[in-house]
């Protein structure tokens, strides 16, 4: 059976994949800020830091490989955040444009919301087309530029801002 969307919550296994997946988005571009990959030990931990009342989901491919993975995360560290995520997707490079970052978004910001959440942010290096196009494709609109923050394989880079509002926007009268 053909599941080339199976979307599924991240296990302590599923880290080795995931920094791979990632690994060339540090090395090779301008994507991510990092400088050096992630060990799959140091993946674990992020992984696991997600799952605490957020959520990191992984795609597989029809052979039950991971091919991308989907996190939220905690805004800020401040309580008046706690309404409010930031959100991330990743794909292998040959699955970039096919679906899957769409699918799995669109299972996060669910969960999310699912959960209380009422805000989504999304930081994007800039220029990045295909993020871009993704998260305006996924309801987020641009709410931000912060011009020249950082440096990264020779150049200044930027970091547009995108936010999308999760179910009514409006934080529920009770936490969950």
């Amino acid at each position: 059976m053909k599941h080339e969307h199976l979307i599924r919550p991240a296990t302590p296994e599923d880290a080795a994949a995931c920094a791979a997946i990632y690994a060339p988005y540090v090395r090779e571009t301008t994507i991510s800020f990092e400088e050096e990959p992630p060990t799959p030990d140091e993946m674990a931990t992020r992984m696991a830091s997600a799952q605490q009342g957020h959520a990191w989901l992984v795609l597989e491919d029809d052979s039950g490989r991971v091919v991308g993975y989907a996190y939220g995360n905690r805004l800020g560290v401040r309580a008046a955040y706690r309404w409010s995520c930031e959100v991330s997707v990743y794909l292998d490079q040959e699955r970039r444009g096919k679906g899957g970052g769409r699918a799995l978004y669109e299972e996060l910001l669910q969960r999310l919301e699912d959960r209380g959440y009422r805000q989504a942010m999304a930081l994007v290096s800039v220029p990045n087309e295909a993020s871009d196009r993704l998260h305006k494709a996924m309801g987020f609109r641009q709410v931000g530029l912060h011009e020249n923050v950082g440096f990264k394989h020779g150049r200044w880079l930027s970091v547009a801002y995108f936010q999308r509002a999760l179910g009514s926007g409006d934080p529920p009268a009770e936490p969950r």
